[in-house]
C-alpha cells in the first residue's frame, strides 16, 4: 500500500449514533364489565383483554357492586347491563358517569330505556347480537374519547324519541333503600360534558323497574305471566327471552357466547317444555299472550 493511502481510523466520538430509550409502553385502557349473567362477564373478559390495548380490571353482577369496582379501579370505561338483580343498571348508571364513561351492553331495547340511559349519561347503547366483536372493541376505544356508539335498534329509539319531542322533565328522586351504602355515603360527580343530566330524571324508579324486567316485544307494561310454571333451566329462560326480543339464533349465539347449535338444543327443550312448535307459539306463551287451550297443559 502507498506511504500516502488513505487508511480510515477509529470514529470520532461525536460521530457515533446515540443510543435511543425504549419507547415508553402505551397504558393499557381498563374496563369493569358489569353483568349479572357469568358467562356473559367471562366472554368479555376474554375477548377484551385479548386485545394489547385492552384491560379488564374488574367484573361486578349488579349495579351496586359496579359503582364499588368502579370508585376502587377508576377505569377508562364501564360496561354497563341494564337487567341485574338488586340495583339494576339504570339505578346505577348516574352515579357511574361521575367517576367513568358508561358505555351501555345489554339486550334492553326498549325505547323508554334506551331514552333514559342516555339521559342519565351513557356514552353509547350496544344491543346484544347487533354488533361483531371488532366493533365492540372499537366502541370501547371510542367510548374514552367521549365518542358515541349505538347499535341500530338504540339509533331507532333515540330518532323516535326525537321525532315526537321530549318528555315534561320531573323532579330527580331520591334513591331508594336497595342502592345500599356504597351509592349514598359517597359524593356522586357530575359530569363535565353534561352538568345537568343528574338533575334532569324524568321518569321515576317506580315507573322504570317494570319495564326492566320486561321482553322488549312486550310493548308496554303488561301483567307477568307465570313462567315458573314451565320449568326452564336459567340458561333456558335467558335464551327464551333472547327469543322473544326478537335475536335470530346467530344472534342469540353471539350474545350468550355459544355455538348455534348449543342454542338450537336450548330452543327444542324450550319448545317442548312450552308445548309450542314454532317460535311464534313460543313467545305468546312466554309473554303470556296465547289463547288459553282447555285441552293442553299448561
Amino acid at each position: 500500500m502507498p506511504d500516502d493511502a488513505f487508511e480510515p481510523g477509529p470514529p470520532h466520538p461525536a460521530t457515533v449514533p446515540p443510543t435511543l430509550p425504549p419507547a415508553p409502553a402505551t397504558a393499557r385502557l381498563r374496563v369493569v364489565v358489569a353483568d349479572d349473567n357469568p358467562v356473559v362477564r367471562a366472554g368479555l373478559g376474554v375477548l377484551l383483554s385479548g386485545r394489547a390495548d385492552i384491560q379488564v380490571v374488574a367484573e361486578a353482577a349488579d349495579g351496586r357492586e359496579a359503582y364499588e369496582k368502579t370508585l376502587h379501579h377508576r377505569p377508562d370505561v364501564v360496561l354497563l347491563d341494564v337487567r341485574m338483580p338488586g340495583v339494576d343498571g339504570i339505578s346505577a348508571l348516574p352515579h357511574l358517569v361521575g367517576i367513568a364513561p358508561v358505555l351501555m351492553l345489554t339486550y334492553s331495547r326498549e325505547s323508554e330505556i334506551v331514552h333514559e340511559a342516555l339521559r342519565l349519561g351513557a356514552g353509547g347503547y350496544l344491543v346484544h347480537g347487533e354488533f361483531t366483536a371488532d366493533q365492540l372493541v372499537q366502541a370501547v376505544r371510542d367510548t374514552r374519547n367521549g365518542r358515541a356508539h349505538f347499535t341500530a335498534t338504540a339509533a331507532d329509539a333515540l330518532l323516535a324519541h326525537m321525532r315526537h319531542g321530549t318528555a315534561p322533565h320531573h323532579a330527580a328522586l331520591p334513591l331508594p333503600d336497595g342502592l345500599g351504602a356504597a351509592l349514598t355515603t359517597a359524593p356522586v360527580q357530575t359530569p363535565v360534558h353534561e352538568p345537568s343530566r343528574q338533575r334532569e330524571h324524568s321518569e321515576s324508579l317506580s315507573q322504570l323497574q317494570p319495564l326492566v324486567g320486561q321482553s322488549s316485544v312486550s310493548g308496554g307494561p303488561v301483567s307477568s305471566p307465570n313462567r315458573q310454571q314451565y320449568g326452564l333451566s336459567s340458561r333456558e329462560v335467558e335464551v327464551m327471552e333472547l327469543i322473544a326480543s326478537g335475536m335470530s339464533n346467530q344472534q342469540i349465539a353471539a350474545t350468550c357466547f355459544i355455538s348455534e347449535k348449543t342454542v338450537k338444543n336450548h330452543i327444542n327443550r324450550i319448545f317442548t317444555k312450552l308445548h309450542s312448535t314454532s317460535r311464534s307459539e313460543a313467545i305468546a306463551r312466554w309473554l303470556g299472550t296465547a289463547p288459553r287451550d282447555p285441552g293442553r297443559h299448561p
